[in-house]
Parts: structure tokens; sequence; C-alpha cells
């Protein structure tokens, strides 16, 4: 199989969808691997390692994508990058299909055969191609907060750890899954007060044998969320629904409570957003004030951290390009319920339940339209 590794173009993307290791193991599995040249270069990558690991370097990304079977990346195509797909490619990345009806309808309409990184999913409900990222924004996430409580950057004026006589800052994280523990691990490892809400008993007492007396445990509820956003100096949207869009739990009316200078990092924005008030923002432009609250909602976080999330991207992608590039798309999810859910456009129609109801569609179902 021809297998393209495309430059990201999104806003300050330096993330690549494949390390020169992965390509030197495609390359062995006797496949063709085309990179784009300078798409390694954000992530610390020179075009000279993707060489010697076996892959063909690419200055024309109209030929990478032509020539190519399977399309790597990291984010989902941006407008102007539809051009470059033809009919019945193969597109493996992220695709936070349920926060953007125009991607659905232009996948649809040309055909491509989408893998979504986020939805493929293991008996045990785990996430295994989301986890590394959902780890990395986790705990960037208090520290983007931290620098935006800043003075000079708009904010309070807080250092969550206090010293000696000063009350510390309040962190309030907003889901206890794997962005929300990772979120946690850094507050507390601040010296911050930490509340932590989720909606799963089961999961609240994991996490208040983890942290103990470190962090304060709270079932998601209007009202306790209502609590814990009003007295929060960071507010950390950690919330998800695998494929589905991200409901909305800080209401306009919560955020106003909150005092002038405090921040909110909405980590769920790819999925819509857990935060009324949050609208999408870039690594250009960060925040957003409303209300006296600074919002940063930036849908890319682990791409500042380009070097340490390409690695870890690549570790947990790769088992699947090679299955993937090995067997065709069709014999590869046959042979795996994981990468199964993970498809969510095939032949036109939307086999991902959640993104076809935010859609307002209705679901194909994918193992009919694979037939035996």
């Amino acid at each position: 199989m021809k297998i393209g590794i495309p430059k990201e173009i999104k806003n300050r993307e330096h993330r690549v969808g494949l390390v020169p290791g992965g390509a030197r193991a495609l390359a062995a599995d006797g496949h063709r691997v085309l990179v784009e040249k300078g798409a390694g270069l954000g992530s610390g990558i020179a075009d000279a390692d993707y060489e010697e690991a076996g892959a063909e370097l690419v200055a024309d990304k109209r030929r990478l994508f032509d020539e190519s079977d399977l399309i790597v990346k990291v984010k989902e195509p941006l407008a102007q990058e539809y051009e470059f797909f033809h009919e019945q490619q193969i597109l493996y990345t992220y695709l936070h299909l349920a926060a953007a009806p125009q991607l659905v309808g232009f996948l649809q309409k040309r055909k491509i055969r989408a893998v979504a990184y986020e939805t493929i999913q293991l008996k045990d409900g785990s996430l295994p191609l989301l986890t590394p990222m959902s780890e990395v924004a986790g705990k960037m996430s208090v520290q983007i907060g931290a620098q935006f409580l800043e003075k000079h950057y708009g904010g309070r004026g807080i250092l969550l750890g206090g010293v000696p006589g000063v009350q510390r800052g309040v962190v309030t994280i907003i889901g206890g899954g794997v962005v929300g523990i990772n979120a946690a691990k850094v507050a507390v490892g601040m010296g911050a007060r930490v509340n932590i809400l989720d909606v799963s008993a089961a999961r609240l007492s994991y996490l208040d044998d983890v942290f103990g007396n470190a962090a304060t445990t709270l079932m998601s509820h209007e009202e306790n969320i209502l609590k814990a956003v009003r007295q929060a100096d960071l507010v950390i949207g950690a919330v998800l629904i695998p494929g589905a869009k991200a409901p909305s739990l800080v209401t306009e009316e919560m955020v106003k409570t909150m005092r002038a200078g405090s921040v909110i990092v909405d980590v769920a924005v790819d999925q819509g957003g857990c935060v009324q008030t949050a609208e999408v923002t870039s690594h250009d432009r960060p925040v957003l004030v409303k209300h006296g609250v600074l919002h940063y909602a930036v849908p890319n976080i682990p791409g500042a951290v380009s070097n340490t999330s390409t690695y870890a991207l690549t570790n947990v992608t790769l088992k699947y390009a090679r299955a993937i590039a090995r067997l065709g798309l069709e014999e590869a999810a046959r042979q795996d319920e994981a990468l199964q859910k993970g498809v969510n456009v095939y032949q036109g129609r939307v086999t991902c339940a959640p993104v076809a109801q935010a859609a307002g569609q209705a679901p194909a179902e994918l193992a009919a339209l694979l037939g035996s």
C-alpha cells in the first residue's frame, strides 16, 4: 500500500502523523511511505531521518495525496485540504466529527473511508489512541491555566500553590476521566486546592483512593457544578462522551458567578466544548474574555509540545496503520472490533452512531456495508 504523511496546516500544529520508526516498520512490511518535505520539522524530526528510515520525501502536497491510498494525519482536514483527497481514499486521523458537520458532508460526498483515532475503542471501553493526547492535554491544561492567571496575561494574579500565610488557588475539574485525572495530578502537584466532578460514583471512588485528602471529589450535577465553578480560580473542562458532542455543563449563568480574571480551559472544545461561553480559539489567539473570565479553548493543545506528543501518538497509532496497510481497511476492520468502531464514514454513509446523531442522520451498520 502507498501511505502518505502530509505536513499539518492547522494553526501551530507542529505534530506529524508518523515518526521515522513508524516509517521504517511500514517500509519493512513492504509498503511505500511518502512524507511531505518538512512534515516532521515541528517535532524535531529532520527530512533525512525519514529518508534513512526508508521513506520517500515529496515536495508537492498534491502529488503525495494523488499517489497515496492511505493518508495518515494528526488533525482533521481543513477546508483548504479538501481538494487534495480522491474518492475511496483511506483517511486515518483525529476527526471529532460530531462538532464538524461540514467535514462530515465532505467525507460523505467524496466517499472517503474515514477512520477516527478518537473512536477506536477496546472492549473495556478504553480509547487507546485518544489516551496519550488526553494525558498531554490534561497536564498542559493546568500549566496553561496557571500562566493565564498571571496578572500581565489578564488573570487575577493568583499563584495556584500559594505561599505560607496566603490561600492557595482553587482548581475545579469537570470530568474525572483521562484528561481530568492528569489535570488533577498537576494541580495537586502545584499545591492548589482541587475539586474533581464526575457522574460516575465508581470513578469518584477511584479518584478518592488516588488523591486522598489532596483533592475533593464531587458528584457532577447542576448544584455542585455551580458551587465548584463559582469558587474556582481555574476551571478545566474535561468531559468526554466517545464520538459524541460534549454536553454543555458549565452554563453562561455559572460563568457570570466567577470572579473577574479567573480562567477557563475547555479541553473538550474539539468535541464542541462543555462550557457554554467557550468559543474555539487558536495558539495565535488563545484567549477570549467573556464576563471578565478568560476562556482558553484551543482544540489542538498537544501540538504545543509536539515532540512528546508525536512520539506518544505513533506509539499507539502504528499498530492499526500496519493492519490497514497489510490487510486493507475492510479486512482489518472485520478482524478487529476496536478498529470497526473507529470507522466513522464509509461508502458515503456515517457509521458512527454519535456522529450520525449529531449530523441528524440515521447511522449505517458498518458490518452490513463490509459484508462477509
